[in-house]
Formats: structure tokens, sequence, C-alpha cells
């Protein structure tokens, strides 16, 4: 009996599977919900797929290669990663698509032609540059999977948006008086003072006990590890001294073709059982390695260029290569060497770290305490009438520190960098964005900055020279309004995404 199954084992095994099939396909029930959700979001009633999404997100990188910031900036404004402006660009760009249908806007062909000449990207000395324009449309657009027409679609959306946005900002204006006030704001001359309230001048008052550090411990001590160390080898395609002199067209083919070596090297890396030692030994590129280094500590030897220590930080055993990384005259290739893990803090090595950070933190919570308190005393000393110095006496001995009159909008942008303010406070920034809410004899809330805690003080505003405003009025009305209608077209378009009905995927 056991020979024969042997010899039919082959026919036997396919009878089974056959029966087995049915049973399977019947018994064993699948979760469908588990299975990987392809929506990027839901508008308008759609499904937007993540394909879609990809799509438009290229379309995003794309019209940031062609110089179009109106596109860009319109449909993804403000801060944010790489990631978050294209989430915001593809949400955006389907609702403007929406919009621009229904409201009728539909651009002529001669139009978004004549759009697509004007892409900055394609510019040359005398206007449109036609060279420039084949260069796009032979390198840029097949490596985003795009053809020409794309940039018929980008410049139709274009179009869209700028008609869009005169019909919407069509009745923003700018009254005289407001004009004229917010001008004065803006480039009066500020006269104000800074208390500065140091952390540092309370960590001698702070005991840390054995207590406190194992309390700490214990509470953060999954958080208390080594840095990660790394060890990379590298190689480098590097433009050489003469052709560093280089400029222009010829710097830039240079460049070219050390681009396309270096993409060839990264291709070669993708071969099946290909070795970073044998690939550079074939193009005759010396491998460097580095020593062991942290995120924080880069090795010496990539120092130079703060890319290099962020994508090293990147690999991982699985995909051990980098792309081509470029610097100002060159590319580099990274390879992973070695990694050694984060481990976990053992108390005696914590306690020092541990020690300084809630000295560090009791100091901000004390320095917090005592600015607070400082602003209520000056408000109210300030009020009854009482004199600057005796204020600063009764908020506690404060000092004050004396600023450089300045505007808000400070006209250092137009004058040479030889005339500019020497020694500018590193956050005169944010004491500018503080002033402007205040008025003379007004005193800030308490204003966080590195080493501790802010107060500013407005003592005066000297107004500006009307004859400037008039001679400026122009200028400045137009970029004032310019303003006002973007944040009009965003107000807009939040209204807009809330009636499409927006609801992103639960991946986010």
């Amino acid at each position: 009996m056991i020979k024969i199954l042997r010899k039919h084992r082959n026919w036997l095994m396919i009878v089974i599977a056959i029966l087995a099939l049915p049973f399977c396909l019947y018994f064993v029930k699948s979760d469908t919900s588990l299975i990987r959700s392809d929506q990027f979001a839901k508008i308008y009633g759609r499904k937007v797929t993540m394909t879609e999404a990809h799509r438009d997100a290229r379309l995003f990188q794309l019209s940031r290669l062609l110089g179009m910031s109106d596109l860009g900036d319109g449909l993804a404004p403000g801060a944010g990663t790489d990631d978050q402006k294209a989430v915001t660009f593809i949400i955006n760009l389907i609702v403007l698509r929406h919009e621009a249908e229904r409201l009728g806007i539909q651009p002529s062909d001669a139009e978004i032609v004549e759009a697509v000449k004007k892409f900055p990207a394609f510019q040359g000395a005398s206007g449109f540059d036609g060279a420039k324009y084949d260069q796009v449309d032979r390198t840029i657009l097949p490596s985003l999977g795009f053809t020409d027409e794309q940039l018929r679609e980008l410049a139709h959306d274009e179009l869209c948006l700028k008609r869009i946005k005169e019909i919407v900002a069509s009745g923003v204006s700018i009254p005289e008086s407001e004009s004229k006030s917010n001008y004065e704001q803006l480039y009066g001359k500020n006269v104000v003072s800074l208390v500065r309230i140091h952390s540092a001048d309370f960590l001698k008052e702070i005991k840390v006990s054995d207590d406190d550090i194992k309390k700490y411990y214990e509470a953060h001590k999954g958080e208390l590890k080594t840095e990660e160390r790394r060890k990379v080898e590298f190689v480098r395609l590097a433009l050489n001294d003469d052709q560093k002199k280089l400029k222009d067209k010829e710097r830039i083919d240079a460049l070219q073709k050390l681009a396309d070596r270096a993409n060839d090297f990264s291709q070669a890396l993708l071969e099946k059982g290909a070795d970073f030692h044998q690939v550079a030994a074939k193009f005759q590129l010396p491998v460097e390695a580095t020593g062991e280094f942290t995120s924080s500590a880069p090795d010496p030897k990539l120092k130079a260029d703060p890319q290099l220590n962020q994508v090293a930080f990147k690999l991982t055993p699985q995909e051990p290569n980098s792309d081509p990384i470029q610097s100002a005259d060159g590319f580099a290739i990274l390879h992973l060497a070695g990694i050694v893990e984060a481990r976990p803090l053992t108390p005696d090595e914590a306690k020092q770290k541990i020690a300084d950070q809630i000295k560090s933190q009791r100091a901000r919570e004390m320095a917090s305490t005592k600015g607070r308190q400082a602003v209520e005393v000056l408000r109210n000393a300030l009020k009854s009438g009482q004199a600057l110095p005796a204020a600063l006496q009764q908020a506690g001995g404060l000092k004050t520190e004396k600023m450089e009159p300045f505007t808000i909008a400070d006209e250092t942008e137009t004058k040479n960098p030889a005339e500019k303010p020497k020694n500018e406070p590193t956050d005169l920034m944010m004491i500018k964005n503080v002033s402007a809410q205040l008025q003379p004899g007004e005193v800030s809330d308490l204003v966080p900055w590195i080493d501790g805690r802010l107060i500013v003080l407005m003592e005066k505003r000297e107004p500006p020279d009307p004859a400037n405003y008039q001679q400026t009025k122009a200028t400045f009305e137009e970029r004032y309004l310019k303003t006002a209608r973007e944040y009009v077209f965003m107000e807009w378009l939040r209204d807009r995404q809330r009636d499409a009905g927006l609801a992103p995927s639960a991946k986010g």
C-alpha cells in the first residue's frame, strides 16, 4: 500500500489540494478591514486614492522645480516639512479645480501656452529660453513620470488660482486712516528697554537630593538612554581645483557629469549581491570611513556638510546605501558600516544628567515665577504714575537693557551690510514682534527666550517722517493690500474645504 501511495504521490497531492480549496474558502474568513486602505482622503463625497495623491504630490514637486511660487505658496502656504506642504497642496488643488469648474473659469489654449512660456525655469536673458524648456522636457518630466501635458496642467491651475483670487479679494480695500495708522506702527521709531531674567541666576539656589534623582529615574527610565552610534563608509565625486573656478554653464556641465557618474554608481549598488567596496573599485573611487559618531556629535569627516550626518542616521541594514547627496562642489554616497544601538543608562550613569535636568527645569520655573510677579508690579507701578526707575526697584531691583531705537519694519535690507547695526541681539525679531503689539507706556507679557524669560518695556514710539509716508504711500498700501487679500483668500479656501466635506484617511 505504501509503495502505491509513493508511486502516485504527485497525483494524490493535486487531488488533496483540489478538495481542500473549497474548505479553505468557506471556513477560513479574512478580516477585510485589515487590508491596507488605498484611500488618501474623502472629499466632495468621493474617495481620493493614494495613487492620485502621489501623482498630485509629484505635480507639487514639479511646480517647485519650475519656480512656480505663486501656485505652490498659494495652495501650500506657511511653514512645514515638504511632506506636510505636499498634503496641503494636494487637498487645496482638488478644491481649486472644483471651484474653478463651479465658477466657469476655463483658460483658453492660447493663455495656457503663454503661461507655460512665462514659467521662471524657462526664462533666459531675453525671456523664454527654448533650450531650458527642452532640458526640462527631456530630463525632469520623464523622471517624474510626466509629459509636457503636465506643464499645461500646471499653467491651467495657476491661471485658475489667479482669477479666483481676483474674484474673492475684489471687495477688499484699506481705509486711508487704517493705512496711515499701520504705517506709523511699522515705521515709527520704537524706544524700548528689556528686562532679562536669566534662569542660570537661580541654579546656585537649587539643591537636588538623591531621592529627587531616584524618582526622576523611575519616571523617565525609558527615555534615559545612551545615544545611538554609527559608522559609515562613503565615496566622494567632487570637482577638482580647476573645475571649482568654473562659472555659469561650464560649472553646471561639470556638475552634471558628476551627477551622471554618481547616479551610475548608485544604480550599480542596486544590482543583486552588489558590494559597496567592489562597486567603488570598479568606478575607481577611494572609500573613506568614519569612526563611531552620534547624531549630536558628527564625525569630523562629515562636519563640513550637515546633511551627511542626517542621511547617515536614516540608513538601515535593509537599505544601507544612500542616494547621491549633492553639495556645492559635488556628490557623496554613504554606506552604513555599523550600528551600536542605544541602551538604557544605569542609575549611576544617568545621575549627573538627571541632576542637571532637574536643576534646569526648576531654574526655568523660578525665572517664570519671578517674571510674572515683575510684570504685574511694573504694570501697576507705571499705571499709578511712578517713574520707570522706581517701578523697577519696586519689582525687586530689576536691571534694564537699553536697546538702540528701531522700527518694526526695519529698512536694513536696503542698506549696505557695512551700514547695518553691529551687535544686534539674536532675538531682535522676537523683540520686534512683541513691541508691535505694545503702545507707549505698556509692559509686555512674560516672553520665553533661550536663557530664561524676557519683559519688553515700550517707553515711546516716535512717529515717522510724514514726507516719507507720502513718498512710499503707494508701495506700502500695495504691499499691505496684497497681504490683506492673501488673508481673505486663505479664509475663503478654508471655508471651501469645510464645504467639501474633507475627511482624511485613518492613516492620516
